[in-house]
């Protein structure tokens, strides 16, 4: 009986620390909102209070119709995000089924090259990217942000172990009716890989769309800038200006909140690379 009790309120303790906790992490996403909407004055006021005393909506008409570059850091980051999700999924799901299930020359070799990598710093890659970029012409430049980030070591690994525990009979199943190595990776394995393909999704294109040392590195022209980068200059074009910034932040937000809320039912069976569940 005290060893059930201990369990209870050792529950009951954890849930309360985990509720604090949450409301913690909240509270300044909260009020970023809430400033995104109050004048100036309101602000710099000093008085902490979640609900605007002075509702206004110029803080996004003053960012969406008197910035003319936001639109197009927008239009970027979401050109530069979306191909690099889409173009991760297919290379990174491809060779992850490949290191689990072909059998080819080198294979040890390769993974063993794949798990190197994880290990090291993206910083120190930065500058060789930089110097190959430069020789070929992609400085500020799509193709610049979006080769160097269309595959990425660990999601190969994380795909690798999601289809080392993918059933065979199913692929088995797809040999029987005529099928392909390829036509069994995009017709059987890819449709019920979902779980793991969210999970990278969300991964990859909030990796993407956070992005900030590579834009910072090869892009210098404006109009090329990504939300990350363009909102640097912003708020330094605003630095006293709270209310412009905390708009701006909410636009660059909020489409992160909707890529994970839409991919949230995947996204913990993708983590635990359960692959038998389809």
């Amino acid at each position: 009986m005290n060893k059930i009790l201990g369990s209870f309120w050792l529950k009951v303790l954890l849930y309360i620390f985990l509720t604090v906790y949450g409301i913690i992490t909240v509270i300044p996403f909260l009020w970023a909102f809430s400033a995104s909407f109050k004048p100036l004055s309101e602000i710099i006021s000093g008085e902490f209070n979640f609900i605007p005393k002075h509702f206004t909506l110029d803080n996004y008409k003053q960012i969406f119709l008197q910035e003319p570059l936001f639109w197009r850091w927008l239009f970027n980051s979401v050109i530069i995000g979306v191909t690099v999700t889409i173009l991760n999924l297919l290379f990174n799901s491809m060779a992850g089924y490949a290191l689990a299930r072909l059998r080819f020359q080198g294979k040890q070799f390769w993974f063993f090259l794949i798990l190197t990598v994880l290990v090291v710093p993206a910083q120190i890659t930065l500058i060789p990217t930089f110097l190959i970029l430069k020789a070929i012409g992609w400085l500020n430049s799509y193709p610049g942000m979006i080769v160097p980030s269309m595959v990425n070591a660990t999601f190969i690994f994380m795909m690798r172990q999601f289809f080392v525990n993918f059933p065979r009979e199913l692929e088995e199943a797809g040999q029987l009716d005529g099928l392909n190595a390829w036509g069994i990776f995009i017709y059987i394995v890819l449709p019920l890989a979902k779980p793991a393909l969210a999970a990278q999704a969300v991964f990859v294109f909030m990796g993407s769309w956070n992005n900030f040392l590579l834009p910072v590195v090869i892009l210098f022209d404006p109009e090329m800038f990504t939300l990350p980068l363009g909102l640097n200059t912003f708020k330094g074009q605003y630095i006293s200006y709270w209310n412009y910034i905390m708009a701006a932040s909410m636009v660059f937000t909020l489409p992160g909140l909707a890529i994970y809320a839409f991919f949230n039912r995947y996204l913990i069976q993708g983590v635990t690379f359960t692959g038998g569940k389809g």
